[in-house]
């Protein structure tokens, strides 16, 4: 596809080919919300951070509104977005990929020492390897280094060059962090538990906390709640058979404190939840 195309029509080719789009202004960043969405008062789109209820028409909250309906992408709604555009961008999980965006030579260099070639696209600064699979987003996992997948959007800069591989397990493990120190002022214990495992694979458990932390590090509003539901949500799935260790413990402390929570109210949140579940 030509660079010289007009973004619209290099927007709907991309579109027919499965790729959720929507068009960017000048500086790489999507338009801004509409008044009725400004704010974020609409609730925001499915799939947002904070899911909500908004129908809005037109191109609002980013990359949700990335979509491969030529009816939306041709609608009079977008149509003054598309004027004014300086660029198309995609949302790589919604067509199944991942983007590690490599934003200077040093981290172009590191990839090329480190991960399985794939399909590369040349950017201003570095490149983007696309990888075949979607997985979770991250910034800054390493210096110079993104990885845009679920819940981002990235510029679309052109096909790229070489064979598109699937998404291996080293791109998925530069978002894991390692698990943080208990902080010292945890008082509350993890349950010891003793009953059989029905989870069978450490797998499982860990895809839970995981899970358990992003939930944490998502909340926009209401974090006490969202901490002391994910707490006790933890504790269901897992706090009865011995499979929680203070290292997951500490994992969705840090997680919390990250968000604001003080250790005490993670402590209270942690033996709330206990008491709720007759631990």
């Amino acid at each position: 596809m030509s660079e010289m195309s007009h973004p619209l029509h290099t927007a709907l080719s991309l579109a027919t080919s499965g790729v959720p789009v929507l068009p960017l202004r000048r500086g790489k960043v999507p338009f801004g919300n509409c008044r009725t969405c400004a704010g974020n008062a609409c609730g925001g789109r499915p799939n947002m951070k904070t899911p909500g209820p908004c129908t809005c028409p037109a191109p609002c909250h980013g990359w949700a509104a990335a979509t491969t309906d030529p009816g939306v992408i041709n609608s009079s709604a977008w149509a003054r977005a598309w004027r004014d555009a300086a660029g198309v961008a995609y949302h790589p999980g919604g067509a199944g990929l991942t983007v590690v965006d490599l934003d200077n030579a040093e981290a172009t260099a590191w990839a090329r020492a480190t991960l399985p070639a794939t399909r590369v696209v040349p950017t201003t600064r570095g490149e983007h390897w696309l990888y075949q699979g979607a997985m979770q987003s991250a910034n800054a996992v390493r210096p110079g280094v993104d990885v845009k997948s679920s819940m981002q959007y990235a510029r679309w800069l052109g096909p790229g060059t070489g064979t598109m591989t699937t998404l291996p397990d080293a791109v998925r493990a530069l978002i894991v962090k390692a698990p943080a120190p208990v902080p010292r002022a945890v008082t509350v214990p993890v349950p010891v538990g003793g009953g059989e495992c029905r989870h069978r694979t450490p797998a499982y458990l860990a895809r839970g906390i995981a899970m358990a932390e992003q939930r944490i590090c998502e909340a926009s509003s209401a974090v006490h709640t969202t901490v002391y539901r994910t707490f006790l949500a933890v504790l269901s799935a897992h706090g009865r058979c011995g499979c929680l260790t203070d290292a997951h413990m500490a994992r969705l402390f840090a997680a919390a404190q990250a968000k604001g929570e003080t250790v005490r109210h993670c402590n209270d949140a942690w033996t709330n939840a206990r008491t709720a579940l007759g631990m």
